[in-house]
């Protein structure tokens, strides 16, 4: 696999112990906790990590400057909101933590339902969600690469606007990476244009590799005049040392899923998006599909990157991993539960089979 590619983890950011299965320990985030996590991602390999957002889970910029702070490159992955956020406070925002941690600051821009209500917002339908998410990132990314800014969109206004500090150039690193989700056909609209890396979760080889088809043509399309998309996959990855004790494992935790009815698994369950629901469709055809990616899980609450599992030895996982990085993924966002463990084992073993 290409030594271009990056491989970030997650790190789940919830008030709530035991989330998709992981140890409930106590202080389980408090920021030493999630600062273990973050060194072991240091130490075993990783760049970084995504961190988790929503009304209810702690503020996520908040926790990733905690722990760039404890960290010397660990890569924060800070899962943000148009509505909850106005446009020059989080390019200022950004533009500063990207400042204090030598450029290690990637954002990814979430655009689904959320509590709006809570926390004062109002997006509206589908079409005015999206059509403000690309306002959002066009108006950051000109914050970010230009000075006095004017700017009166639909949504949002600046006048004379120059966000400081500047972002510094790094190579052919501009500005953070925007990553972008979604499957709809307003969010591959908005993709194609604003986003740097597209993520995908965890759908079969020919669904990937029908979306980056699409999206490649409709980037032509709508003439985008960025640097050319990239694309990313956000999945679990269960690694055991054989692959009959992957399964035997798998095949244990969907039974408890079950049990329990899904209990920490529905963090992808208030509204079900377009590309949410082609997850949850995917077991209709079948338990496994393609050499080991597991559905089962999403018969019984697995939402997200729960929802379908790579499963096997590292040699299996790393197998199928190169699979999707041949179709054009150079981007992978992976976990599983106990998280800390897995950081790691997988980290150790799986890692290195990738990077040959």
């Amino acid at each position: 696999m290409s030594n271009n590619s990056v491989f970030l983890w997650y790190i789940p950011n919830d008030v709530k112990a035991g989330h998709r299965g992981d140890s409930a320990i106590e202080n389980h985030n408090s920021l030493d906790t999630l600062t273990s996590h973050a060194r072991a991602l240091e130490e075993h390999g990783w760049k970084g990590a995504l961190i988790g957002t929503g009304w209810g889970r702690p503020d996520t910029f908040t926790v990733a400057a905690s722990l760039a702070a404890r960290t010397t490159t660990f890569e924060p992955l800070i899962a943000i909101r148009p509505g909850y956020w106005r446009p020059a406070n989080f390019a200022s925002a950004a533009a500063t933590l990207d400042h204090l941690t030598d450029g290690r600051v990637r954002i990814n821009i979430v655009s689904g339902k959320d509590n709006l209500s809570a926390y004062g917002d109002s997006e509206g339908d589908q079409a005015h969600r999206y059509a403000r998410t690309k306002e959002f990132m066009r108006l950051v990314r000109r914050l970010w690469t230009e000075e006095n800014v004017t700017s009166a969109g639909e949504h949002f206004r600046v006048a004379e606007s120059t966000v400081v500090p500047r972002i510094q150039v790094r190579g052919d690193r501009r500005h953070p990476k925007f990553y972008f989700g979604g499957a709809s056909e307003a969010a591959e609209r908005v993709a194609a244009t604003e986003a740097d890396v597209q993520l995908f979760w965890g759908e079969p080889l020919d669904g990937v590799r029908e979306r980056i088809a699409r999206l490649k043509a409709l980037s032509r399309e709508l003439d985008r005049d960025l640097p050319p998309l990239e694309f990313g996959l956000r999945i679990t990855t269960l690694v055991r040392d054989t692959t009959e004790q992957a399964w035997a494992d798998a095949e244990a935790k969907v039974a408890e899923m079950a049990r329990s009815k899904g209990s920490g698994w529905h963090d992808h369950q208030r509204a079900l998006a377009v590309g949410q629901q082609r997850l949850l469709d995917l077991h209709e055809r079948g338990d496994v599909l393609d050499d080991n990616l597991y559905t089962a899980p999403g018969k019984f609450g697995g939402g997200g990157a729960g929802t379908t599992w790579l499963v096997g030895s590292a040699e299996d996982v790393a197998r199928s991993l190169r699979k999707y990085q041949d179709l054009g993924i150079t981007h992978f966002v992976l976990s599983d539960t106990p998280y800390l463990s897995e950081i790691k084992r997988q980290g150790d073993q799986l890692l290195p089979l990738l990077r040959r």
